[in-house]
């Protein structure tokens, strides 16, 4: 892993390179502070390297504005103090906007981000109700926060059931920490509304025992089970409901469910599980095979090609577009150099932006950072991901209530 650390960071400085005759360009930079050798290691390399990708790309095609783009790459190890070292060494270079792909390192950053009025980005982590741009005004989880994922699930669930969820129960199985928990507030909520039962089933950190979690969800028979975890766990999750022979379409996963833990699980014993998404997996994408044929097929990819064939390289994909084409639009709409607050302006222009069909449609203004929430339910059928439902944003009603009370609470 310390390898392939060093291989990213050293691979992060191609956009600037491509320019080194052209001394007076000043590259716009995004600084990724991940982690890269602890928790997170099972999407981060997928997510980097759809980055790097990217700004090859666009660096091949002039840049932005005639500038190079430039994505720089730290380990921070989900350790929040590193990752406050990373933001402030990378701060002191000129970088204004960064993502950290992780929920402690980025409420860590957070005040100091909003201090220094500089741009964090926290798709698919970090507070849920920073999406309110009202209070968090440098601070943009663009996608789905785990608030509005949750909802979608319900939301669908309720579609199953005719719009009468009464008498359904629905188990949530979750890791024991904060990502786990995340969703618990708006799931009682929705259960309060609609009238369903809800069974939370807490899982210890790491998730290799969760014997006593699926004989429990055995005994109670919920109808649908939403899970919250991570790599490995749904593995031994799936084998669980096999040895408890609970079917696997009840199984509705948190977007963090890939090709590799398929694989893993077995194709056709994970024919029925379902996931949240907010991007379209597949490489049958126009953005995908524009970077096959101008990089890979070149021998210029940021990294192995095994790493592209994975919804996790689509997830970077998708959230290095949003963030370069707020930078394109800063340019285009103030002119260059691009600063912390043109390109604030930038994010706050997109309206239904989808990266050409990649994924959800987004629009983000100065009240609502997170874009709308729009996911989608996909099911794995035994050779691909089969879409459920069309993107949608359910209950958001619910979802920005819960948000607001957050937000309120909030001292910088």
């Amino acid at each position: 892993m310390k390898k392939l650390t060093k291989a990213l960071a050293v691979l992060s400085m191609f956009g600037g390179a491509m320019f080194g005759t052209q001394t007076l360009a000043e590259p716009f930079k995004i600084g990724i502070c991940y982690d890269l050798s602890k928790a997170y290691t099972f999407a981060t390399p997928q997510v980097s390297q759809a980055a790097m990708d990217l700004a090859k790309l666009i660096n091949m095609k002039g840049g932005i504005g005639g500038e190079p783009v430039e994505v720089i790459v730290r380990d921070h190890g989900n350790e929040p103090q590193r990752g406050i070292e990373c933001y402030s060494k990378l701060s002191r270079e000129g970088v204004f906007v960064f993502d950290t792909l992780s929920t402690p390192v980025s409420l860590a950053i957070l005040p100091r981000a909003m201090e220094d009025e500089r741009i964090l980005m926290q798709s698919l982590v970090g507070r849920g109700d920073a999406v309110d741009g009202t209070v968090f005004e440098w601070v943009y989880p663009v996608g789905p926060t785990y608030w509005g994922q949750a909802a979608n699930d319900v939301a669908y669930i309720k579609q199953l059931h005719d719009g009468d969820l009464s008498d359904v129960k629905v188990g949530f199985v979750y890791f024991d920490y904060p990502f786990g928990q995340e969703p618990i507030e708006i799931l009682e909520t929705l259960s309060e509304k609609e009238g369903f039962e809800l069974e939370l089933y807490p899982v210890p950190l790491p998730g290799s025992d969760q014997a006593g979690v699926w004989s429990k969800v055995r005994r109670d028979k919920p109808d649908h089970v939403i899970v919250w975890m991570l790599g490995g766990a749904h593995v031994v999750a799936s084998k669980e409901m096999q040895r408890n022979r609970i079917p696997m379409d009840k199984y509705i996963s948190v977007n963090w469910l890939n090709e590799v833990d398929i694989a893993n699980i077995g194709k056709e014993a994970a024919k029925g599980i379902k996931r949240g998404t907010n991007v379209v997996g597949g490489q049958d994408i126009a953005l995908y095979q524009e970077i096959m044929a101008e990089l890979y097929d070149k021998g210029e990819g940021s990294g192995p090609i095994e790493k592209t064939q994975d919804v996790f390289y689509n997830t970077g994909l998708a959230m290095y577009s949003i963030m370069f084409e707020a930078a394109r639009r800063a340019a285009e709409q103030e002119g260059l150099p691009i600063t912390a607050e043109s390109y604030k302006a930038g994010l706050e222009s997109l309206e239904g932006y989808d990266a050409n069909g990649l994924m959800a449609p987004i629009t983000v203004t100065a009240e609502d950072h997170g874009g709308g929430g729009k996911t989608r339910i996909e099911m794995w059928d035994g050779e691909t991901w089969v879409p459920q439902t069309d993107w949608i944003s359910e209950y958001t009603d619910v979802v920005w209530d819960v948000v607001k009370e957050s937000s309120s609470k909030y001292e910088q």
